[in-house]
């Protein structure tokens, strides 16, 4: 057989085909500086292996339950790929696992990250696994591992997809939520950032329905632009709560304020019998979602089953620690707001919001 009638190597024809793996290869050297940034102890953040290792004994924990989450970024990465803001996405990917591990009490100790994409660009996929690093950092917890793919016809081309997974520990002791939870508890709300990464395809269909693009100015900004204004990364809770979790005998349980809203997340936290009184006129909604439910002519039950609508942390409290951690919390970054308290009831936990429309 002649020279000229040899096959192409076979990294060749895989390339051909689609996938390349030298562009895989750069992204892991690229990228394991980030990892690196992520060290704490019981990891080194060093990756390449084929698994990420993790040091429980490290930690100091002395009768350690190991709690795990997994979450994505939802069709709001539609919208970060189109505007460029990949890091966002990153970071967002980080605080939806992140958040809900503090909820259950547990510090997160460690992250892994799937990136999928119909061709791997190393700029794009950098700039995605250094949100990711940030958004650790920012958890202390440790990125030790993760996996790209290369599909080509299952995405498009400029699409990618995220998932997450964080793994956590606390003392068994401390779970949370408590089993001491009652009727006379007080519920005090932590401010998201925004949108956060939920209701994004009702999102999407009220941009298209206003005719909005990205680049145009926010109506609910309009120094901003609609990317600038509605693509906030996710407010990461880890560390305000974990420092007042230290005080074991204050907060009895956290609900995450995700899809399905203070609606259906608050009683995942809370027993039988109870319901949980909320005042609307407690907090102050931020103009984006005032925006959001008058452009999409939503109801109000609606909007808060769909969006966070300004709370993204429900604490259930001690009713003599009201006040101090109001203050305490106010001191590192949290903006917070008494919403109510816990009241008896009959049947299934819920939530009861006084002063707003239905």
């Amino acid at each position: 057989m002649t020279q000229e009638t040899l096959e192409p190597p076979a990294a060749s024809r895989y390339r051909e085909a689609g996938v390349d793996i030298d562009a895989g290869a750069a992204l892991v050297h690229a990228i394991a500086p980030l990892a690196r940034s992520t060290a704490r102890p019981g990891a080194d953040g060093e990756i390449g292996g084929f698994g990420g290792l993790f040091d429980l004994r490290q930690t100091g924990f002395r009768d350690p339950v190991l709690v795990a989450t997994t979450d994505g970024v939802g069709t709001k990465l539609q919208l970060l790929a189109q505007s460029g803001r990949h890091r966002v996405a990153g970071i967002d990917l980080v605080a939806m696992c992140v958040n809900d591990l503090v909820v259950q009490g547990a510090e997160p100790l460690f992250f892994l990250d799937y990136f999928a994409t119909a061709k791997l660009e190393p700029a794009q996929a950098s700039e995605v696994i250094a949100g990711i690093a940030e958004g650790c950092r920012e958890a202390r917890c440790a990125l030790i591992g993760g996996e790209s793919a290369e599909m080509p016809d299952h995405y498009k081309p400029g699409d990618y997809d995220l998932a997450g997974f964080a793994v956590g520990a606390v003392e068994r002791a401390w779970r949370l939520p408590r089993a001491d939870i009652a009727a006379g508890d007080v519920l005090l709300g932590l401010a998201s950032s925004g949108v956060h990464a939920n209701g994004f395809a009702l999102v999407r269909k009220i941009l298209r329905e206003q005719q909005l693009s990205l680049p145009d100015p926010a109506p609910f900004a309009p120094d901003r632009s609609l990317a600038s204004a509605l693509l906030v990364p996710t407010r990461i809770y880890v560390r305000s709560l974990l420092s007042l979790l230290g005080y074991s005998d204050v907060v009895k349980g956290i609900a995450h304020i995700t899809g399905g809203g203070l609606i259906d997340n608050l009683p995942r936290v809370l027993p039988d019998g109870v319901v949980a009184r909320i005042d609307a006129s407690a907090w102050r909604a931020p103009p984006v979602f005032l925006w959001l439910y008058e452009a999409g002519r939503l109801r109000p039950e609606e909007m808060l089953r769909t969006f966070n609508c300004g709370i993204g942390m429900v604490l259930v409290v001690v009713p003599a620690y009201a006040d101090a951690t109001i203050k305490y919390l106010s001191e590192r970054g949290e903006t917070v707001a008494y919403l109510g308290e816990l009241i008896a009831g009959d049947g299934p936990a819920r939530v009861r919001i006084d002063g707003m429309d239905q």
